[in-house]
């Protein structure tokens, strides 16, 4: 008989929605659709066209953006590669940027920096909670030396791993207070919590349709300002105007365009999913108290901090990650030990170790991320194998 499956893994990819799979078959059974090049000027071209500018509103409307500021990608890290340039167009001038500041818990994509080399990428270090340092910030990019370029700061919304939500205002307050760019990862934080681009004052956000049930192979670029953009990175035709060469992918972005808008108009980052995701911890913390001397107290990193409502960390001490894994796995539960963005395989997670997490604890730790399809049931469930494990401790 086989196990029922439980999908705990939203942060590392949310499971495809019914709307984004009907948007892509629709494109792919129509015939003036099917195989269409986007840039072509004949019915069938303007047909596969009009597909494009339906998502790049769908998608515009929901953070409130333009769709002249929208560049569609192949995904998160290619639109991270685009906005990490030090080269910036801004009103038709060329501005250089001699330094990329990342915050330490940034996802590889971001910490790699882009197109900028390796010596002109700096760290910026973060608080025991996750929280970027805002006074390290501000003595960074105090010390900077404007003379050889202005600096760009990148720093997520939502981290994928804590949940832990920036300061991004406060942040792009300081950044423009020294003539910097700053760039948004808001990859986790789409269709979890609600916010607009203007609000955030960041010149480019990045944004990725698997984390939100559209399909994998599409992403975005957004820009603060459609008169400010990186350098291209595709050189090539003019698609995406003139910011990305290369033939659309119109299913994949037409799946985009359906998941955003089935998000924003059923309100589905707005349900109480911090309802499982407190009841998930509050039954750890009794699981363990219970055990007595079997297992230790159990951690939740960032969890007195502003964090997404469907994210929980937490590490159990005597309890490895990786044995855990495989015991929810057989049990039929899908969870992550971090981000399951590289390879696949268990390793410590430069997260917690920035948050000065020990490497102990942090080979303990476990993300559980909810979403869309996940019930209280399920969180008890989980909950149920989770005694079992610590009840095998010793």
């Amino acid at each position: 008989m086989a196990i029922s499956r439980t999908y705990l893994d939203y942060n590392a990819s949310a499971p495809l929605l019914n709307c984004a799979r009907e948007a892509m078959i629709d494109v792919l059974n129509q015939t003036s659709h099917a195989g269409v090049n986007a840039s072509s000027v004949h019915f069938e071209g303007r047909n596969a066209h009009k597909l494009i500018d339906k998502a790049r509103t769908q998608l515009g409307q929901s953070i409130g953006v333009n769709g002249n500021q929208i560049v569609f990608t192949s995904g998160a890290s290619e639109a991270a590669s685009h906005a990490l340039s030090p080269i910036i167009r801004a009103g038709g001038r060329k501005v250089e940027v001699s330094k990329l500041y990342v915050a330490a818990t940034e996802h590889p994509c971001i910490l790699s920096g882009g197109r900028f080399d390796k010596q002109d990428i700096v760290t910026l270090p973060v608080l025991e909670s996750g929280m970027l340092d805002l006074n390290a910030l501000e003595k960074t990019l105090a010390a900077h030396d404007s003379s050889t370029g202005a600096p760009m700061v990148a720093v997520m919304l939502a981290n994928n791993e804590t949940g832990i939500i920036q300061p991004i205002a406060q942040i792009s307050d300081i950044v423009l207070r020294y003539d910097g760019f700053l760039t948004v990862d808001a990859v986790q934080a789409l269709g979890k919590t609600k916010f607009d681009v203007a609000s955030l004052g960041a010149h480019f956000v990045i944004l990725s349709s698997h984390k939100i049930g559209g399909p994998h192979g599409a992403g975005a670029l957004i820009f603060g300002d459609a008169s400010i953009s990186p350098q291209p990175m595709i050189g090539g035709g003019g698609q995406e105007n003139f910011q990305r060469a290369g033939t659309e992918n119109v299913a994949a972005i037409a799946g985009f365009g359906a998941a955003i808008d089935y998000i924003m108009q059923n309100n589905i980052g707005q349900i109480d999913i911090a309802t499982i995701r407190d009841s998930i911890e509050y039954g750890i913390s009794t699981i363990c108290k219970d055990a007595g001397n079997k297992a230790g107290v159990p951690v939740f990193f960032a969890n007195n901090e502003n964090r997404l409502p469907n994210t929980t960390c937490f590490a159990i001490p005597g309890i490895k990650a990786d044995m855990a894994l495989i015991s929810l796995d057989l049990a039929g539960f899908a969870v992550s030990s971090g981000s399951a963005c590289s390879s696949g395989k268990v390793k410590k997670s430069h997260v917690l170790a920035s948050m000065g997490v020990s490497d102990e604890l942090a080979n303990c730790a476990l993300r559980i991320s909810a979403g869309y399809e996940t019930s209280l049931e399920d969180a008890k469930r989980f909950l149920g194998e989770m005694k079992n494990i610590v009840n095998r401790v010793g």
